[in-house]
């Protein structure tokens, strides 16, 4: 069953839950015309897009997932690999009876949303990915102690703290406001664009029984993620990608890895760090909608 509510950006959203690919997902939907699927990182959940929705739903219906073990999504021991989280959305998009659509994902979401594409290349028609690593492509670089990583915003340090088994659990639990504050202002270029409202409602998330355990198992699938791209490589994706780096944090490395995947690939920089809905939303939007709406 699903119900309307009203976010707080004052646009009706409709709520709902469905069990696919042996997980139940949360996810809202709002606007009228063909399907486009916002797919968010780690650590977010589709709130992450609250700013962004405005300006695609005069154009396109809209389906926000938490994808499997976030936000309000089921938590499951485990699925946490890119190809069975990109299935759960595969079977969402076919239960909600959309053969053909397009998909925008950042961080996680994006690798997520990659793997949608290479899986389902008659169904998906364009691919918006935004300020992501994908594994095995220089995303574990990121994460060594070098005196370049540690200067920048883009040390990926989590990376090797989150694949220790049971540890980030304990350290973090508990400790939910300290960490999820630091991590989110630390990657933005501005940190006051991330408001005290998302933060929040990370930290709810996040802090649920489970939350923190399928944050970090999505991060200890990385070994595994790798080989599968290395296997995707082989046989590149043809559809339109738009590869968006942050200027602040992935930049061009985001096009590098994707043209390693793709055949079909534009790059654009955008002037911001890592957490783009938060600290430009308007600007994402409107390169979104460029993207999506080209002939």
């Amino acid at each position: 069953m699903a119900n309307i509510i009203t976010d707080h950006e004052g646009m009706p959203v409709q709520h709902a839950r469905a069990t696919v690919n042996g997980v139940q997902l949360h996810y809202y939907t709002a606007g009228q015309g063909e399907p486009v699927f916002l797919l968010h990182g780690v650590p977010k959940t589709s709130y992450y897009w609250r700013h962004v929705l405005p300006h695609l739903t005069p154009h396109y219906k809209v389906i926000v997932p938490d994808l499997r073990g976030l936000g309000d999504s089921e938590k499951p021991r485990d699925g946490y690999d890119s190809i069975t989280m990109a299935e759960d959305i595969a079977q969402l998009a076919d239960h909600l009876g959309h053969d053909s659509y397009d998909l925008v994902g950042e961080d996680w979401g994006a690798v997520t949303a990659y793997h949608v594409a290479s899986q389902y290349r008659d169904k998906v028609r364009r691919l918006a990915f935004i300020d992501a690593g994908i594994p095995g492509y220089g995303l574990e670089a990121k994460s060594f102690l070098t005196k370049e990583n540690y200067a920048s915003r883009n040390w990926h340090w989590h990376v090797n703290f989150y694949a220790v088994r049971d540890y980030p659990e304990m350290l973090i639990t508990g400790r939910e406001r300290i960490y999820f504050d630091y991590f989110f202002r630390h990657e933005a270029d501005n940190p006051q664009a991330v408001s005290q409202d998302a933060i929040e409602e990370y930290i709810r998330a996040y802090s649920a029984p489970g939350g923190i355990r399928a944050m970090c198992e999505i991060y200890r699938a990385s070994i595994e993620d790798a080989e599968l791209n290395y296997a995707a490589e082989k046989n590149p994706i043809t559809i339109p990608v738009l590869a968006i780096g942050a200027e602040k944090f992935h930049g061009p490395y985001v096009e590098e890895q994707m043209k390693k995947l793709a055949t079909n690939v534009t790059g654009l920089i955008l002037p911001a760090g890592h957490q783009l809905a938060e600290e430009i939303p308007d600007q994402l939007a409107h390169s979104l909608l460029e993207f999506l709406q080209a002939t």
